[in-house]
């Protein structure tokens, strides 16, 4: 198997944006692995909304994957103490007692997929580390896996003077 797993998150993002990474990447399946995936602040993907956009906005379908989604004991430690080393440490623990590297079907990721949750970047959430999980086991049996994460464009420096530039014109 080939596959490309990608990860995206909702937040800090338009609708439109979010839609369009999914596009451009060629997403042809989303895994939801949030744990509260009906939540008010998730917006536009808030279930079952999303499933109903991915389909009709971009023909995407959609899954939900409870077993990859934190538990609310280790986001509630997560907050209170902000320690990620604790909470990959602990998420990595949750994934084996579940035996997800057992559970999940490799076959359930030859298309393109990418793996949701609400973290604006993936460097402090739970999809990049299920992401790498999974891609770091199903490599070492053969398979070639590549994982890319969408994240919004940041915005260059020139961006940035233009708006102050503009902002101070105006006060004048």
């Amino acid at each position: 198997m080939t596959s490309t797993i990608f990860t995206i998150g909702f937040t800090k993002k338009t609708a439109e944006e979010f839609f369009r990474l999914l596009q451009e990447a060629q997403v042809q399946k989303l895994i939801d692995i949030r744990e509260n995936r009906g939540g008010q602040l998730a917006g536009f993907a808030k279930y079952p909304d999303l499933a109903f956009f991915l389909h009709r906005v971009a023909g995407i379908a959609y899954n939900y994957q409870s077993i990859l989604a934190p538990s609310a004991e280790i986001r509630t430690a997560y907050r209170k103490s902000h320690d990620w080393a604790q909470y990959e440490k602990s998420y990595v623990e949750l994934m084996a007692q579940r035996q997800v590297l057992e559970q999940v079907d490799p076959a359930s990721f030859e298309e393109k997929v990418a793996l949701l949750c609400s973290e604006a970047e993936p460097e402090k959430c739970h999809r990049r580390l299920i992401a790498e999980m999974l891609a770091r086991h199903w490599t070492s049996q053969g398979h070639q896996i590549e994982v890319r994460h969408l994240v919004s464009a940041k915005p260059t420096c020139q961006k940035k003077r233009t708006k102050a530039s503009h902002a101070r014109a105006d006060s004048f």
